[in-house]
């Protein structure tokens, strides 16, 4: 639940981060000005809480939460350790998916490390050093394979014809996320822990002047490429989302016509990147969103909660949010024949309101 936010210095990574976490972080007009990772938590916007706060008269309300860490800005040859780039590396590697953020907008007075504004090019650079580092690993990984193989252990067969197609794919200049894989040779390629394996959702850092469109020449090339990618490319103005409170930033969205902060897209996207979803419990103690992966079965949505729920789980008693939100009422949805009694084989569902029936 991890997300890295990386790209080059001063394209405005640790704006974006004070932006997303209110966290403070430094922001300056020179390379490294952020060394040590920020990190910071934050809550996934969800409104469904808010109606699930009113219906119940909760007392406490839990939203899901993802990590945020500003990582610093590198350069060419941080591979090779340039600009520290070797310790920063290593940062990106104990992230789940990566935030890259790409200069799309004009300014004389903040520098820009390679001289002009050209985001695929920055994108370019960023993903050269990050296959580079890549390819080091794999080739490592590879001469160990070599050296130890077996050719009755048909894991490490597997292992070695995945390490070379990886390789080559790398070496052509392609991340490690693009390549077309198998489900078998997927899940083998998690352990070898590659960086540009990672999913990737691109952040175009705009300027206030494209407000409110937040669209401009430079958004699009990054849109084509994302697409191309089969990810998603988001504009935000980093600036102007750091620099206002919550209260000037409604009054700000109604005056542009806009539905909601680029932000809280950027989130929720980045939660989605991940494969994850959420399901919801209610009542009056407290109601609270609960993250699980996608296709996750209710004994192990149960287990989220408590390893004693999936340890002695008996059935679910499930609902739809859509449904109660819809009727108004849990009893209206129960009167309907709307709420479920689902066993060990259920899919829980995003937005499913659950109460589990366990015995330990």
């Amino acid at each position: 639940m991890k997300l890295g936010i990386v790209g080059l210095p001063n394209i405005g990574k640790s704006t974006l981060f004070n932006a997303i976490t209110k966290a403070g972080a430094e922001v300056a007009n020179y390379p490294f000005c952020t060394i040590d990772p920020n990190v910071g938590v934050v809550e996934v916007p969800d409104n469904r809480l808010d109606f699930l706060e009113k219906i119940y008269h909760t007392k406490k309300k839990v939203p899901a939460a993802v990590e945020f860490v500003d990582i610093a800005g590198l350069v060419e040859g941080a591979s090779q350790g340039e600009g520290l780039g070797n310790q920063f590396l290593a940062h990106i590697r104990e992230t789940a998916a990566i935030v890259h953020v790409v200069r799309c907008f004009e300014n004389k007075d903040i520098t820009h490390v390679t001289g002009e504004i050209d985001p695929l090019g920055d994108i370019e650079i960023i993903d050269t050093e990050l296959i580079l580092a890549d390819m080091d690993s794999v080739s490592k990984r590879l001469e160990r394979l070599q050296k130890t193989i077996r050719l009755n252990d048909k894991k490490m067969l597997a292992e070695r014809d995945l390490a070379t197609k990886v390789k080559a794919y790398l070496e052509a200049g392609n991340p490690a996320r693009t390549l077309q894989l198998h489900d078998y040779e997927k899940a083998l390629l998690k352990e070898f822990f590659l960086i540009t394996a990672k999913p990737v959702l691109y952040v175009c850092n705009v300027s206030e002047n494209d407000l409110p469109k937040t669209e401009n020449k430079y958004t699009e090339i990054v849109k084509e490429k994302a697409k191309r990618e089969n990810t998603q490319a988001i504009p935000i103005c980093a600036k102007i989302e750091a620099e206002l409170s919550e209260d000037d930033r409604k009054i700000f969205l109604k005056d542009l016509g806009l539905e909601e902060p680029g932000l809280n897209r950027l989130i929720r996207i980045g939660y989605s990147l991940l494969g994850l979803e959420t399901f919801l419990t209610a009542g009056e103690t407290e109601v609270r969103a609960w993250t699980i992966r996608k296709g996750s079965l209710a004994p192990q949505a149960a287990g989220v909660i408590h390893s004693d729920f999936e340890r002695g789980f008996i059935r679910a008693e499930v609902m739809s949010f859509n449904d109660l939100f819809r009727l108004g009422s849990e009893k209206a949805v129960k009167d309907a024949g709307l709420l479920r009694s689902e066993g060990k084989e259920y899919v829980v569902k995003d937005g499913d309101i659950i109460e589990f029936r366990f015995n330990v």
